[in-house]
């Protein structure tokens, strides 16, 4: 999941809350930029909970966070930045 680090902050979640309930490492929750970048998600239902959980606190689909699964090769690194949101 990518949330807009902006949209994070002002949701008034707490990382450790995040950490404890998807059962997080250190690396499954990371800060990079404006970007907060959370998983992989194990559980099948956990994109599910954690798409409601942003929800419920206010964070718009899309316009604040994005889910992006997939199986990817080792040999493939994404690069992902926020860039000026519009509107």
């Amino acid at each position: 999941m990518l949330i807009r680090k902006a949209a994070f902050e002002r949701s008034g979640l707490v990382r450790s809350a995040i950490d404890e309930r998807f059962a997080l490492t250190p690396d499954e929750f990371r800060v990079e930029g404006d970007i907060v970048a959370i998983g992989p998600l194990h559980e099948d239902d956990a994109i599910i909970a954690l798409t409601e959980q942003l929800e419920s606190v206010g964070l718009v689909y899309y316009d604040d966070f994005v889910e992006m699964s997939g199986n990817w090769p080792a040999w493939l690194g994404v690069w992902v930045s926020g860039g000026p949101r519009d509107g």
